[in-house]
């Protein structure tokens, strides 16, 4: 049976890599950095490192690995089983707490990624004679945990408010008992963020709840680093924030949902990524709660990517280059074509500069980008370097 399977899947990627859709795995020899050895998929070496989520340098930060370390002498390796069962430490108890003082929320419940916590929600809060109005350009993980939902479906225009009242106006005449209103902090491929207020201000106008996936936001996003509802001062207006540790906050792997308390506690009770899936690491909680410590007791870490930022993307503008507006670390350079985007990268990494090339279905067809994301772990001299890189990647696609 499997020799015709066989040869339906070959065709099928024989498709995707004609098409230059295809998406080669590059293998690094090092830990996660601003600067990182490859080892295979593409020129071996090191190279300067702007395409991770590692907005805050903390995946190699000897603190963080320190206290690793120690957790896995005090906590051991792994749960081996559910929360309900034998899988809850003190350790992810604490973990929550935090979470939930640190986001301005009641409660928090952990989960082994953001995936899963987008995948968890809906189905638990929503039923079929409940709405969902969800943002055009929301993650993939929001709209497939959508999808197991039975709530009627809404959608509406990224970032149009205008839109999203007209879908509330229809999930109130359709006779919603819940609405839930749920959006992007930060939209990944744009690095645009959320009007939050505004939305709140609809939510409140149209008695609905408003969800959150901050999870390109914790940890540098407002003031305090608490996201954007700190950054647009409506922390106790948000009813449910999901996130990841896996970005600014260690870049390991693991999810949470923040939320009014008895959400969380539905959550617990119900929510089938959460139990039916392992208990998170110990040692990725413990070490989650250093790098609160961390971000709880100075900002400069949270300074440097924002002197970063606008360097980058002011000299790159200056140099002519086509950058989506906006002052987040995610600084998409706008190129069109996709195979053009795709060879842009390649003579990136051969000057020593890994990025990735995007398109569709990723993003919009015409719309191919780079996608460049910053760190605080860059030196000034790090993204010099890389718009030079740029600047001299262009002249010889363009010559």
């Amino acid at each position: 049976m499997f020799d015709t399977v066989r040869d339906d899947l070959r065709a099928t990627l024989d498709e995707i890599r004609a098409a230059g859709l295809h998406k080669p795995e590059r293998v690094i020899g090092t830990p996660q950095s601003a600067t990182v050895t490859v080892t295979a998929g593409g020129r071996p070496g090191e190279v300067l490192n702007f395409c991770a989520n590692n907005y805050l340098g903390l995946a190699d930060h000897p603190e963080v690995i320190a206290a690793a370390h120690e957790a896995l002498d005090r906590w051991g390796y792994g749960m081996a089983s559910v929360r309900f069962i034998c899988g809850t430490q003190e350790v992810h108890k604490e973990l929550e707490a935090r979470l939930s003082a640190f986001l301005g929320q009641e409660d928090t419940i952990l989960y082994s990624s953001c995936f899963d916590a987008n995948g968890g929600v809906f189905e638990t809060v929503l039923g079929p004679e409940d709405a969902v109005i969800s943002d055009a350009l929301n993650h993939a993980s929001i709209i497939d945990g959508i999808r197991l939902s039975k709530a009627r479906r809404f959608r509406y225009a990224n970032r149009d408010m205008a839109d999203l009242e007209r879908q509330l106006k229809e999930a109130n005449e359709g006779g919603a008992r819940r609405k839930l209103i749920v959006t992007d902090g930060v939209f990944s491929m744009d690095g645009y963020v959320a009007p939050l207020r505004e939305i709140c201000d609809l939510a409140d106008r149209y008695d609905a709840m408003v969800m959150v996936d901050d999870s390109h936001a914790v940890g540098f996003v407002g003031p305090g680093g608490r996201g954007t509802p700190e950054l647009h001062g409506v922390m106790d207006r948000v009813d449910i924030i999901t996130g990841t540790l896996g970005k600014a906050l260690g870049g390991a792997s693991g999810g949470y949902v923040a939320a009014r308390a008895e959400i969380v506690a539905l959550l617990r009770q119900r929510s089938r990524p959460y139990l039916f899936s392992n208990t998170l690491a110990p040692v990725i909680a413990a070490a989650s709660l250093k790098v609160l410590d961390l971000l709880e007791s100075a900002d400069d870490l949270r300074v440097r990517l924002a002197e970063n930022t606008a360097l980058f993307r002011s000299r790159m503008t200056e140099a002519g280059f086509d950058i989506l507006p906006g002052d987040h670390a995610i600084a998409p350079v706008m190129i069109g074509d996709a195979a053009k985007a795709g060879r842009m990268a390649e003579l990136l990494l051969e000057r020593g500069v890994y990025v990735i090339g995007f398109s569709y279905p990723v993003v919009p067809q015409g719309q191919a980008r780079i996608r460049v994301q910053l760190s605080a772990a860059h030196s000034t001299a790090d993204v010099e370097r890389a718009i030079d890189a740029f600047v001299a990647a262009r002249a010889e696609l363009e010559g």
